[in-house]
C-alpha cells in the first residue's frame, strides 16, 4: 500500500482513520502542505504494539497478513449479512 503496489481495502481504511482520530475523507484527501499532526495517539496499547511488530515484517509477510485479515473481515461481514437476511425471512 505504501508503494502503491496494493489497494487498501475500505475496512482497513476505516480502521486507519479511526486509529488516527480522523475521518476517511481526511485520510484520503490528506493535505501534505498542512503537515503531519503533531501528536498521534492510539488508546489500545496492545494494538499499537501489534502494529509496530507488523511494521517490522518483510513485504511478503505483510502481504500475507493483510490478506488473512481481509479474509476474516469478509467472512464476518458475510456471516452478519446472512444472519440479518435470514432473520428477515
Amino acid at each position: 500500500m505504501e508503494n502503491n503496489q496494493q489497494e487498501i481495502p475500505v475496512d482497513a481504511l476505516v480502521l486507519v482513520a479511526k486509529g488516527f482520530g480522523m475521518s476517511v475523507d481526511e485520510v484520503i484527501y490528506f493535505d501534505e502542505k498542512n503537515g503531519v499532526p503533531n501528536a498521534v495517539s492510539l488508546n489500545d496499547k496492545a494494538a499499537l504494539e501489534q502494529l509496530q511488530l507488523i511494521n517490522e515484517l518483510d513485504e511478503e509477510e505483510k502481504s500475507i497478513l493483510l490478506k488473512l485479515i481481509e479474509t476474516f473481515v469478509s467472512k464476518k461481514r458475510f456471516k452478519d449479512y446472512l444472519q440479518k437476511n435470514i432473520a428477515a425471512l
